[in-house]
């Protein structure tokens, strides 16, 4: 289709109505589109932090209580040990 001057490029016959009507729609979907991508992505990205830090936790708080029982049956061994040196009983 060809124009013969800039304003009836922006008539479009008689339908601009409907034609800038439709571009000015689409314009915003994408745009709403790109911004409801983007709010996603980090959003995503914030939880996958999130539960990255809650194992780095869980791992420490496990690490810590392996060592408290490991430290405990320490202890227990060397009173049992001394328990049976000395043949006395030793709560």
């Amino acid at each position: 289709m060809q124009f013969d001057s800039i304003s009836a490029f922006f008539d479009m016959g008689g339908y601009a109505f409907f034609v800038w009507l439709s571009y000015g729609v689409s314009a915003f979907l994408l745009a709403a589109l790109v911004y409801s991508s983007h709010n996603n992505h980090k959003n995503v990205k914030n939880k996958i932090a999130q539960r990255l830090q809650r194992e780095i936790k869980l791992r420490k708080a496990a690490e810590k209580s392996l060592a408290e029982a490991k430290q405990t049956d320490d202890k227990m061994s060397v009173v049992q040990d001394l328990s049976k040196k000395s043949n006395k009983v030793v709560p």
